[in-house]
């Protein structure tokens, strides 16, 4: 039997129809017609064609490895080695809050303001009364105690050695998770309501079948969802990010 023939056979064994399995996996209904039509040509390439269909045999209950195996035996064999850095570098930017720029017009006008102010002031109350005026209004300096910086202050300025990435799944998601040595610390298909987290001393990276069904925290910072619902995006963090990796 075919990849597509069998993966419709265990989905209506399994009592799923299409629409479940495609709320299960995320995948459109389209491209899992295709699928069972052995139609890969939905999919968008081989290493995603691979990746349907792990998280469809995922979700009706059985083995993908079998029939991923039959797919590369019939499209060229699996994929040549190449480097962690290459095959999960960030294509799609996290998007991260930044903060807007001054409004130097209104800082303008303000100085402005204060110009005024200090010129009638002047006027007002003579030279020897303005310079006793900023000389009580001065501020005391401060001690040397005050402005030696404490050892946790300087603790908590150490840079990280590591790279640490929880993850939480409101959605139905395929995930890949590797570190910089390129081993596989996770893979497969992560539920609603799973959270994971992984933590490595170089780089984590990330490739996200359902990149709007899953929130992500990288080294205690929140970043969110990464991508739209059914957008597949890869992700590559180090010790000092969040940041494009």
């Amino acid at each position: 039997m075919t990849i597509g023939g069998t993966l419709a056979k265990a989905r209506e064994e399994a009592g799923l129809t299409v629409p479940q399995v495609a709320g299960r996996t995320r995948i459109r209904e389209t491209v899992i017609h295709a699928i069972e039509r052995d139609d890969f040509s939905m999919c968008g390439g081989n290493f995603y064609s691979r990746g349907h269909i792990r998280s469809i045999a995922h979700s009706i209950g059985i083995d993908p490895e079998p029939l991923v195996q039959e797919y590369d035996d019939a499209h060229g064999g699996s994929p040549q080695a190449v480097s962690a850095r290459e095959v999960f570098e960030a294509k799609t930017p996290v998007k991260i809050l930044e903060r807007r720029s001054p409004n130097w017009s209104a800082a303008m006008a303000a100085a402005l303001a204060i110009v005024v102010i200090y010129g009638i002031f002047r006027v007002a109350t003579g030279e020897e009364r303005h310079k006793s005026a900023e000389r009580a209004a001065a501020p005391a300096a401060p001690t040397q105690a005050a402005i030696r910086p404490s050892h946790s202050a300087a603790v908590a300025q150490a840079p990280r050695k590591e790279v640490t990435v929880s993850l939480k799944a409101k959605r139905a998601s395929w995930l890949s998770v590797q570190d910089a040595k390129g081993k596989q610390l996770f893979s497969g298909v992560i539920r609603p309501g799973q959270s994971e987290e992984w933590t490595a001393k170089k780089r984590i990276s990330l490739v996200i079948g359902n990149g709007g069904g899953v929130h992500l925290t990288v080294n205690g910072k929140n970043v969110g969802s990464p991508g739209q619902d059914g957008q597949v995006v890869r992700l590559s963090f180090g010790p000092g990010d969040p940041q494009k990796g």
